[in-house]
């Protein structure tokens, strides 16, 4: 996680203090639930780790030189973000997902297609995150990448 936080420490003082300290809960969270594989780095102005392209050289299809996206976090003006591009590739990720807060008595967070936003600390389920995160693998990600976008 050092690591991480090296990287990301220019984002995270670019926040006010109480968003900069739960995106580092999230950092912490996502960085050491992710299996081998997943790089850190600053991706589209955010923290994200990604599939280098060392293990996926194809690249990202939006542009091939930019390795492929996984997860990213961000603050944004009214909400905490989580992009978790395995959700919006895998409809039974996110159902999985949405039994884990139903199971567990909390409110599912506000969500796009591999977006959860979280308005409050209280609302950021750290303890799914981290088990969302230990779901998919780079090479789990890369196959199901490469079936749901790479045509």
């Amino acid at each position: 996680m050092e690591n991480n936080i090296q990287i990301f420490q220019a984002y995270f003082d670019s926040v006010t203090e109480e968003k900069a300290g739960d995106l580092k809960n999230l950092a912490t969270v996502v960085a050491e639930a992710l299996p081998e594989g997943f790089e850190p780095q600053i991706q589209y102005n955010m923290p994200s780790w990604v599939v280098p392209l060392t293990l996926y050289p194809a690249g990202y299809h939006c542009k091939a030189d930019t390795p492929l996206p996984f997860i990213s976090i961000a603050a944004q003006k009214n909400h905490l973000a989580l992009y978790h591009m395995g959700l919006y590739a895998s409809p039974s990720l996110m159902q999985w997902l949405e039994n884990q807060c139903k199971n567990a008595g909390i409110k599912l967070p506000d969500k796009g297609k591999s977006c959860l936003r979280f308005k409050y600390q209280s609302d950021i389920p750290f303890n799914i995150i981290g088990e969302l995160c230990k779901k998919t693998s780079p090479e789990a990600w890369i196959q199901l990448y490469e079936s749901a976008f790479r045509k």
